[in-house]
């Protein structure tokens, strides 16, 4: 192999499938990258077996070849060369990747690329949709973090991917609340089909689709246990996880005894506050709503109390229908979903203090947030 491409564009590739790299592995193959020539491009590929990313940049080629070089090593060494053109040339004899940029030359031993676990990157099943970048992005940034991180229920660590007619809805859920995102798809989808893929892959399609602007391309491998999404330059697999999702829509509460309608920024900014005495004290914040009356706005009051470090109160208006209510949550989560909420007000809907509330942005009806409250003692 012997091939050359810019500084800057190898630095960026890399940065892009690193993050697929497996840190720890009892496999030595799986915490390399794999560098390979492939139509006159050099492609860069890395797995942890739970995702692969594969991404091509352009470059000059001379000879073909593949070769799999040690990914922390790679990188640190790509990131210090100068911004200029990188030569590299694999002797294949002693599996050494040989660089040169400027006045800097190094050599860095790798591994047969034999030994790299295939990476499927072209289109597979039977239908591929594409889906909006833009929207996929933020229905991911909506929904993933509602995940679970306790692997004790592995069905909660995933987002399910329900494809049906001309919508997408992304689900996820932790049993202490629910994020629930729809977004329009182009094209209808022949057959509705629902997929769990693990909020982890998604977060890094996130990161990894930052400048797609054509539409991402998703599809399931015919034996359904893997899922592809193309973006322009790049492709990341994932496996799926197996099992079903509980229905969401039967946690959604479909009443309500409080409608209260508040300043987004104003009540993440009263969280926040909130937060520096409820981390003492389990997170527990209080949110006391009171209607207001013909001559006064309503009041969403929102406090917290540590034994040790004090209190903190702040005082918001807010248009308020029906009781006036006191309940509890968990302030790291309202900070989470207020933090990806992108209109200027958001509503939130109570029963009692005792029941689940339900976030949503005013003027958005394709997000629904349900939060669990947290028990009150006397």
């Amino acid at each position: 192999m012997r091939v050359s491409c810019l500084q800057e564009n190898l630095a960026k590739g890399l940065s892009i499938v690193g993050r697929a790299v497996s840190p720890r592995s009892t496999l030595p193959v799986l915490g390399n990258v794999l560098l390979t020539t492939d139509g006159g491009r050099l492609k860069l590929a890395a797995t942890n077996l739970e995702i692969g990313i594969s991404c091509w940049i352009g470059a000059k080629v001379e000879e073909e070849g593949a070769i799999t070089v040690p990914a922390r090593t790679f990188i640190d060494l790509v990131n210090a060369l100068p911004p200029e053109r990188v030569d590299m040339e694999l002797i294949v004899r002693t599996q050494t990747l040989n660089l040169r940029a400027g006045r800097s030359e190094a050599n860095i031993k790798g591994i047969d690329a034999q030994e790299f676990p295939i990476v499927p990157t072209d289109d597979v099943g039977i239908h591929a949709i594409p889906v909006e970048a833009e929207a996929l992005r933020s229905a991911i940034a909506q929904v993933a973090f509602a995940a679970a991180t306790d692997e004790t229920r592995p069905i909660l660590t995933g987002v399910l991917l329900k494809f049906e007619d001309t919508r997408l809805t992304l689900a996820a859920a932790d049993g202490y609340r629910l994020s629930v995102r729809s977004i329009a798809l182009p094209d209808p989808v022949p057959d509705p089909f629902n997929i769990i893929v693990p909020a982890r892959a998604l977060v890094e399609l996130g990161r990894i689709s930052g400048e797609q602007e054509e539409p991402v391309r998703i599809s399931v491998t015919p034996t359904r246990n893997q899922v592809l999404f193309r973006l322009t330059d790049t492709v990341l697999v994932s496996q799926l996880i197996d099992g079903n999702f509980p229905d969401f829509r039967q946690i959604i509460p479909r009443q309500w005894n409080t409608h209260t309608v508040v300043d987004t920024a104003a009540f993440l900014k009263a969280c926040k506050a909130a937060l520096i005495f409820a981390r003492e004290a389990a997170h527990i914040t209080r949110l006391h709503i009171k209607p207001g009356s013909e001559l006064a706005p309503g009041h969403l009051i929102v406090s917290a109390t540590s034994a040790e470090t004090g209190d903190d109160v702040s005082e918001l208006d807010a248009t308020v229908e029906g009781e006036e209510i006191e309940i509890a949550f968990n302030v790291r989560f309202l900070i989470e979903v207020l933090s990806v909420i992108n209109t200027p007000q958001v509503s939130l809907d109570t029963t009692t203090p005792s029941s689940p509330g339900v976030i949503r942005p005013v003027g958005d009806v394709d997000y629904t947030h349900v939060i669990m409250p947290m028990h009150l003692g006397r």
